[in-house]
């Protein structure tokens, strides 16, 4: 569009494409709400005021107009569905853009696997912006099936929708200067660089800043968060499926503060999604928790916009994109109209016909049978080598573990799982290169009291994880998700009882949103008539090999705690 025919159109001399009359616009800068129409022309807001003539015009009749919300950082791979199927999902509730680092892809199959994720998101009208994954693989801890490294990212920053560095895992590297770690930095210098350092405090944490990174969204606590505000960091509460961190993390909000926090996803699953919502649902937790509904409006739209230097949306004005959500209720506001550059793309929860008809990428053969086992080498046997052994402690919740001292079950000299005990048997076997490794441990807080469960989706280098009462029906659930090409899987002894195929990766499936989430529920159904009280016990599976938050997790070279940067004996 010229530019003087958009200043054409707002000084009122030509007609604009589409005029919104009777509107409530949310003014997220001065948090204000004034009545006004809004002319829309050629994809962006031209004017806003009285007396605009439009092709076509549409009587809000009071309702509330607000900038589209951002997502400040999330994996679209968590949903289990690929880019447009997960535009499918979020869409409806008035996410119009979002800040993704396909880092799960990326540590099974690097620069392919992200040129995927993004001609795939291409098929969309959701403004879906990449961050570069980073430390890919994240640590020497775990076995991954890509690397990325300084050439790789240079490379990939000449790609349309690459606007920085996604979070910078390795903060251990950061604060010891590691050559690769600074040389992925200095690539991406100039652009947002995105932080993720739990835990880290002190001298450490002004060594990670001192590196150029300006957001974290790893903390769980008030005293984390504010050390790492006052040090200039942008805080991303999140509030996600397996994390959920928005009600500790609220009473860090002031008035003085309030436009360097941002709201965030992280993962989340498909039925959250298809519920609950996206960040639209962290927005109403927000108000519900007694945020006033402006400042809960703008940690979703404006301030994720001004980090990310998307100066042209996050804010209703003359010279923005028009992304808009259009709602009745400013305390508990729902998507009831969502536009996307001027067109119309939702209404009532529903995609408006058309939106999505094109074909996406799912079918590419390159994303494909990426699950590559010797099984010859696998076992679980575990010889006691002592009466005091390691175990996980899962915390519902959150991604922190614990490390827990436990007398394990023996049985013919061989460590066992407990269900009565709640210790079950955990193994990560190695399904990029076909070597064979396997890390076994223990871990508690699953409540299985017969059978096991296995997936591919096994943050962040995405092995093969499997967690049981016994090795067979272990081994069972580990060969059914390998023989589909990845996937989740629910077994009993030699039965598979539920099978969930994603094959893109092992990570996401060619299926709709709706169609994974009823296969999700189904597996969940599954496993909780085998004793886990959980409501989805494949996310925080997911987690429990994600070397870099601490304290001990498992990968396929044992157990790591990051904290100590190594790897530990199962036995003490």
């Amino acid at each position: 569009m010229a530019t003087s025919d958009r200043i054409a159109v707002a000084r009122g001399d030509l007609p604009a494409d589409r005029v919104l009359r009777n509107a409530r616009v949310v003014d997220v800068l001065s948090a204000t709400v004034y009545g006004a129409d809004i002319a829309i022309h050629e994809g962006f807001v031209v004017g806003i005021g009285n007396g605009y003539q439009g092709r076509e015009t549409v009587d809000l009749r009071g309702r509330y107009v607000a900038p589209g919300l951002i997502d400040a950082h999330l994996h679209i791979e968590s949903s289990m569905v690929t880019p447009r199927e997960y535009a499918r999902a979020v869409l409806p509730h008035g996410v119009t853009t979002v800040i993704t680092n396909p880092h799960e892809i990326a540590n099974v199959l690097g620069v392919p696997g992200i040129r995927f994720m993004l001609r795939d998101a291409e098929s969309s009208p959701l403004s879906t912006y990449v961050t570069i994954p980073s430390c890919v693989p994240p640590t020497p801890l775990a076995t991954s099936g890509a690397e990325l490294g300084p050439e790789q990212l240079a490379e990939l920053l000449t790609e349309p929708g690459v606007i920085g560095l996604g979070e910078v895992m390795n903060f251990p590297g950061v604060v010891g200067a590691d050559p690769r770690v600074l040389a992925e930095l200095a690539v991406c210098e100039g652009r947002p660089l995105d932080g993720h350092c739990p835990g880290l405090s002190g001298k450490g944490l002004n060594a990670y800043a001192a590196a150029g990174i300006r957001s974290d969204h790893e903390c769980v606590t008030v005293e984390e968060a504010q050390e790492k505000l006052r040090l200039g960091m942008r805080i991303f509460i999140r509030e996600g499926s397996a994390a959920h961190n928005l009600r500790n993390l609220l009473p860090l909000l002031t008035p003085e503060n309030e436009r360097w926090l941002c709201l965030c996803t992280d993962d989340r699953h498909p039925g959250d999604l298809l519920d609950e919502g996206s960040i639209d649902h962290a927005v109403r937790l927000a108000i519900r928790e007694g945020v006033k509904p402006l400042s809960a409006l703008r940690l979703a739209t404006l301030n994720a916009a001004e980090h990310f230097r998307l100066f042209d949306r996050g804010f209703v004005g003359p010279g923005r994109r028009a992304d808009l959500v259009v709602f009745s209720d400013l305390e508990a506001p729902r998507a009831e109209l969502v536009f996307v550059a001027g067109r119309l793309v939702a209404e009532g929860g529903a995609l408006v016909s058309g939106v999505l008809d094109r074909a996406g990428a799912g079918r590419d053969a390159a994303v494909r049978d990426t699950v590559r086992v010797d099984w010859n080498a696998v076992s679980f046997r575990i010889p006691a080598a002592s009466e005091r052994m390691r175990v996980i402690g899962m915390m519902p919740g959150q991604l922190l573990t614990t490390e827990l001292i436990e007398t394990p079950l023996v049985q013919d000299g061989l460590a066992m799982s407990d269900p009565a005990r709640d210790l079950l048997k955990m193994a990560v076997i190695e399904r990029h290169r076909g070597s064979g490794r396997v890390g076994l441990g223990f871990i508690r807080g699953f409540g299985l009291q017969r059978g096991a469960i296995a997936a591919t989706v096994a943050h962040d280098h995405h092995n093969l994880m499997v967690m049981g009462c016994d090795d067979l029906s272990m081994m069972t659930a580990a060969r059914a998700v390998a023989e589909c090409g990845g996937g989740q899987a629910v077994a009993v002894g030699e039965y598979v009882l539920d099978l969930l195929p994603l094959p893109i990766a092992g990570l996401m499936s060619d299926a709709g949103v709706e169609e994974v989430h009823r296969l999700t529920e189904r597996q969940h159904r599954e496993v909780r008539k085998l004793g886990s009280s959980l409501p989805d016990p494949f996310m925080p599976l997911s987690f429990m090999g994600l070397e870099v938050i601490p304290s001990l997790k498992l990968t396929d070279r044992g157990y790591v705690d990051i904290s100590q940067f190594s790897v530990l004996p199962l036995f003490v």
